[in-house]
């Protein structure tokens, strides 16, 4: 197989996941959330797995006819906040007002972050929180906590987006990434299985959710307090 070839499958790979995200908003469209989140996290599979292989195989040198940023971009917006805002909207998770303010608010404010030309810090963390609603709306929809939690908790995150407060990627970031990659692919699992059980609400695989998503959410700024060990 050619280098172009090869550069050009990692695009085609790289476009699943719209599909993914359509048969999710088919899924949110019925409120069958249990599927929904399923094909979320099958997207999110293939979007961790899409950067190291476009790295792998230099896509923009031998396929630069497709811009691969803007595709990623295309299909992150659809599967990290436009669904999980919807499925947080019509869930009632949060009722009446709560509700519309949530929609507004995530697809507005990440729309404008993830145009945002200084989201990527230098050790490749991300500045500001990243967008990653369909964690967090799948943490929600696992535990449904009181519907002030939930509002708090979108307000606060919708706020951090434009803050210099670090977030991690548990991929490209370095630092503690022997903790953070298994974490990430702590998640995943822990996601899939909840999502498979229907979210029952004894299911073990909510403190996997919970344990994993702190640290997600806080290593970034945790790094930011905590000085790194310089090796002489």
């Amino acid at each position: 197989m050619s280098q172009s070839l090869k550069a050009l499958s990692v695009h085609l790979f790289t476009a699943t996941g719209a599909v993914f995200a359509m048969l999710a908003m088919l899924a949110a469209v019925d409120e069958n959330w249990s599927l929904m989140f399923l094909w979320l996290v099958v997207a999110f599979v293939v979007d961790g797995i899409d950067g190291p292989l476009a790295r792998r195989y230099h896509v923009q040198k031998y396929a630069p006819r497709i811009d691969g940023n803007i595709l990623d971009m295309i299909i992150d917006y659809l599967t990290y906040i436009f669904i999980p805002a919807f499925a947080l909207f019509k869930s009632g998770l949060l009722p009446g007002w709560t509700g519309w303010f949530a929609i507004i608010v995530i697809t507005f404010a990440s729309a404008l972050y993830l145009v945002d030309t200084r989201m990527k810090t230098l050790d490749k963390s991300f500045s500001g929180f990243p967008g990653c609603w369909n964690m967090v709306v799948l943490v929600l929809f696992a535990i449904e906590p009181n519907f002030w939690i939930s509002f708090t908790l979108v307000a606060v995150l919708a706020v951090a987006m434009f803050l210099p407060l670090k977030f991690i990627h548990p991929v490209r970031t370095k630092r503690w990434r022997v903790v953070s990659f298994p974490m990430m692919l702590g998640w995943m699992f822990f996601a899939f299985w909840a999502a498979w059980v229907d979210f029952h609400p004894e299911s073990w695989a909510h403190w996997g959710l919970i344990i994993t998503t702190v640290y997600l959410l806080g290593a970034g700024i945790a790094q930011q307090i905590i000085p790194e060990r310089q090796d002489f």
